[in-house]
């Protein structure tokens, strides 16, 4: 017959190291997905106080710019693009 009677204080030890260890991970995922939804927002939030475009949209017309003048693109390439980036 098997005797448990020496093993319980350490059972109970184990339960709770397992127990923390839920609660640890638990606290890091949510950690993690408030530092991730506060992220995306906050790049908008720093461009607009330090006068950045927050959309990328001035560099992609100035990219736009220099390849038409480059001659890489036409005029109804350069027309065409331009209204599709909505610039």
């Amino acid at each position: 017959m098997m005797r448990y009677g020496n093993a319980g204080g350490w059972m109970w030890a184990f339960g709770g190291v397992i127990v923390l260890g839920v609660l640890v991970l638990i606290v890091v995922a949510v950690w993690a997905l408030v530092a991730v939804t506060n992220r995306r927002d906050a790049p908008v939030g720093v461009a607009l106080v330090a006068g950045v475009d927050p959309t990328g949209s001035a560099r992609t017309r100035q990219i736009l710019d220099e390849r038409y003048a480059r001659g890489v693109l036409s005029t109804e390439d350069f027309t065409e693009r331009r209204h599709t980036l909505g610039l």
